[in-house]
């Protein structure tokens, strides 16, 4: 599941660079993509935490495939209404499957095993999600991006409709692998099932609102989810930008892929293991701090140098989702459902970094893009540095008892 979202998440990227010119569009509407996203999560997340809570985690996983699998589909229509709102409207269906997973599946990550190991698990699943996304990159520059339409800094009608003719399939290409999950759900069902705690009830959502460190966490997750999707929804525009790399697209997104994404897929499985040895809290600080840095540098630093010292950002953002929310987890006073649905929702707040990175990039220019990641940065480190004092604090163990009736 980990995987699975990441894959499809990480194609905004591409899609973002391909929608650009086939539809003829501004950086701040192109990212309306990543707006979506991030609406559904501000909208799905707490019906999904109630049907975890309720159902249990297999019949709430296969309601969020089916709805992937209809958000794909959707897309698919745009063969016969080449609308720009009708993709954005398959794209909220995919979303809301997506959100729904990432509501079940991290809490169950974190109390799902020995309590002191709850940080390692939780970012090695992260991990899986990494991988995804390098995968999904990678899946989505050459399957759309590297279709001849893109050559030309232009497009003509048809090569418009080529382009997102590349879209649809890539599209119905990730219906049919999510298809193959909910297949590989059904027949390890009874596994899952025997493992994963029993449905606790209805969750008090308020209790979320109630507790100081989930609203802390819920304000760290959104800084750093901005932050990430930001950087990496104009990378491609930077990086093929002839003051910074000069590449192609296809070039670029590839480049995105193996560096950005690729510097998240190895800091999380080497921060899952640092995590075992070094205190959560130090090890969040150390990685907002470093990627301070290395947006001032891009700021500051000439175009061949800018362009490396942005894709190192991936690497310290290896380990912040799963160190953020594991801490949360610990310290919130709700329970697990609530406040994993409270950070989900968090996650919509996240669209303003983008929608600022999109007015910057349009009036100022790509150079000065990474000030708006530089601040949200800032806040985590403070969230870091908040984290060891003394609090209300749970185990994983009181989490997995809280998940029982």
């Amino acid at each position: 599941m980990f995987f699975a979202w990441g894959f499809i998440c990480a194609n905004n990227d591409p899609l973002i660079a391909a929608l650009l010119r086939i539809f003829r569009l501004s950086y701040t509407e192109a990212l309306l993509v990543q707006i979506v996203f991030f609406a559904a999560f501000g909208t799905m997340s707490l019906p999904a935490a109630a049907l975890f809570a309720r159902w249990g985690p297999i019949p709430t996983m296969t309601g969020a495939l089916t709805a992937m699998i209809a958000g794909c589909l959707v897309v698919q229509a745009t063969v016969w209404l080449p609308w720009f709102p009708l993709l954005l409207g398959g794209l909220f269906v995919l979303a809301a499957g997506i959100v729904t997973l990432q509501v079940v599946a991290n809490p169950l990550a974190a109390a799902l095993g020995p309590p002191e190991r709850s940080h390692f698990r939780l970012t090695l699943a992260q991990s899986f999600n990494a991988l995804g996304v390098v995968a999904g990159v990678q899946f989505g520059a050459r399957l759309i991006l590297a279709d001849p339409a893109f050559e030309d800094a232009t497009l003509l009608a048809s090569d418009a409709a080529r382009g997102l003719a590349a879209v649809q399939r890539a599209f119905l290409t990730i219906a049919a692998l999510v298809a193959a999950l909910m297949l590989a759900l059904w027949l390890f069902r009874r596994t899952i099932a025997a493992t994963a705690p029993p449905p606790e009830g209805a969750p008090r959502i308020a209790d979320a609102f109630r507790s100081r460190w989930a609203l802390l966490g819920a304000g760290a997750i959104a800084l750093y989810v901005g932050a990430e999707v930001a950087i990496g929804s104009v990378m491609i525009g930077f990086l093929s930008d002839r003051a910074t790399l000069g590449l192609s697209l296809a070039e670029a997104g590839t480049w995105l892929a193996t560096f950005y994404w690729g510097g998240a897929l190895v800091g999380r499985f080497v921060g899952s293991w640092l995590l075992t040895r070094i205190a959560a809290p130090r090890m969040l600080g150390a990685a907002a701090g470093m990627a301070m840095l290395l947006c001032a540098a891009t700021l500051i630093l000439p175009g061949p140098v800018a362009a490396r010292c942005a894709l190192a950002i991936g690497l310290c953002n290896a380990i912040m989702f799963p160190t953020i929310f594991s801490l949360t987890l610990e310290r919130s006073t709700a329970s697990p459902a609530a406040t994993s649905g409270l950070l989900c929702v968090a996650i919509a707040g996240g669209a303003v970094v983008p929608l600022l990175v999109g007015q910057v990039a349009d009036r100022a220019g790509l150079g000065w893009v990474f000030a708006i990641p530089l601040v949200a940065y800032a806040g985590i480190l403070a969230f870091a540095v908040a984290a060891p004092r003394p609090g209300r604090t749970r185990t994983p163990s009181k989490l997995l008892r809280q998940m029982s009736p």
